[in-house]
This record gives structure tokens, C-alpha cells and sequence, in this order.
């Protein structure tokens, strides 16, 4: 039905009020938009996949001792990594489920959405750094071995990405606050759920990489021949 009211459309005829300003909108958010976030998604997924190389070149120095394998590793049994995972989820989730709120013009259900997907993302970048206080209290610092380095570099480029994702939400609410528009609202909402989907993925990654025994990296880096 799309196609066909496309097909029929009459440009060159007087349109309704606000038609333009509507289509343009329209446009202008889901095209460039859209274009220019998976673009910054390409970008960010190279940028870990060359992190991810050189921390699976690097474990196979005698230096490297990974965070798990043993019982007395601390991510052995990562608990606090597991909790924080699930706040992720459930901020992806929340962000999903304020979409579909603003596409059903429910402004109470946007907003209860909205906010707890706001309160599960902050929960877990306090969670990370949680995480990252419980190792330095156990001895497993920055500088004391290089899966320490890389723990924390990666935790932290990806907490970034989270929060910088949080400012541009927030920027989002608050214009919505200026000038509601719920049609505008659910267009950039779905830019929002997509990002989110796409930060719990890479996390889901990170966690299995840097929660791997030494045996598990040896194996990886056999197989890709580092």
C-alpha cells in the first residue's frame, strides 16, 4: 500500500498543512540519521575488533596472565559482571519498549520506558566501576599485568560510548520537552534501541573475551595465526 500511494502522489498539487514540514522531517531523520549511525557503528566495531587483535596477540607473552581460569582469578567467577550484563539487557529492553510506547502515543508508558532505561544504564556503568574498584582492591591493577590494562581499557572505551549514547538521549528528551512531538520522538528512538542493541552485543563480546581462561586465548590465537 506504501508503493502504491508513492506511485500516486501528486507533488505538483497543493499539499495538506505541515505536509512538507512532515515529509522533511521524515526524511531528514530516518535517512542521514540513520545512515550516520551505522557508519559510527562500523567505525566503533573496527576500533574494538584492532583492540581485540592486539589483546589476543598480546596474551600469548609470558607476562600475560589472564583474569580467568583459575578458582582464585577474580573473573573466574564474575558475578558483578553477570548483574551488570543483565542491566544492560534490561536497558535495552526499556529503550525498545519506550518506542513502541511513543509509536502507540502512550506517554505514560513512554515515560516509565524511558526512565528505566535511563536508571538501568547508569546501574551499569556504576556497576563497571564496582567491578573495576573490587580488582584494584584485590591487587589486579592497571599496570600489574597486561589482561589487567586491557580490562580496563576496554570496560572503559565501551562505558563511554554508553554514556555519550545517555548525553544524546538526554539532549532528545529535552527537546521533546521544547516542542513535543511524539512522531519526531519514535523516529529517534528507534536511532536510540539500535544503539543500545548494538553496545549489548559488543559487551556481550567483551565480557566473553576478557572472562576467558589462558587455554581459551592460546586456542583463538592459533586459529588466526598470531
Amino acid at each position: 500500500m506504501n508503493l502504491l500511494h508513492k506511485l500516486t502522489e501528486k507533488p505538483w498539487l497543493a499539499q495538506p498543512e505541515g505536509a512538507e514540514l512532515a515529509l522533511a522531517e521524515d526524511t531528514s531523520l530516518r535517512f542521514p540519521a540513520r545512515t550516520a549511525l551505522k557508519f559510527f557503528i562500523a567505525i566503533v566495531s573496527v576500533l574494538f575488533f584492532l583492540f581485540s587483535i592486539t589483546f589476543l596477540s598480546r596474551s600469548q607473552f609470558p607476562n600475560f596472565q589472564a583474569l580467568a581460569g583459575e578458582p582464585w582469578l577474580p573473573l573466574s567467577h564474575p558475578s558483578q559482571l553477570w548483574f551488570n550484563s543483565g542491566l544492560l539487557l534490561l536497558a535495552s529492553v526499556g529503550l525498545e519498549l519506550a518506542k513502541r510506547q511513543a509509536a502507540r502515543q502512550r506517554v505514560n508508558g513512554l515515560v516509565l520506558a524511558l526512565g528505566f532505561a535511563v536508571i538501568c544504564s547508569i546501574g551499569f556503568v556504576i556497576g563497571q566501576y564496582l567491578v573495576w574498584l573490587q580488582l584494584s582492591g584485590m591487587g589486579f591493577t592497571i599496570s600489574a599485568n597486561p589482561a589487567n590494562s586491557y580490562f580496563y581499557l576496554l570496560t572503559a572505551v565501551h562505558a563511554l560510548h554508553l554514556l555519550g549514547g545517555l548525553l544524546a538521549l538526554a539532549r532528545l528528551i529535552y527537546l521533546f520537552g521544547e516542542r513535543p512531538n511524539l512522531a519526531s520522538l519514535q523516529q529517534n528512538l528507534s536511532l536510540c534501541a539500535l544503539y543500545w542493541h548494538y553496545l549489548l552485543l559488543l559487551w556481550l563480546f567483551l565480557f566473553t573475551l576478557l572472562a576467558a581462561p589462558a587455554d581459551a586465548y592460546r586456542a583463538i590465537a592459533a586459529f588466526c595465526g598470531l
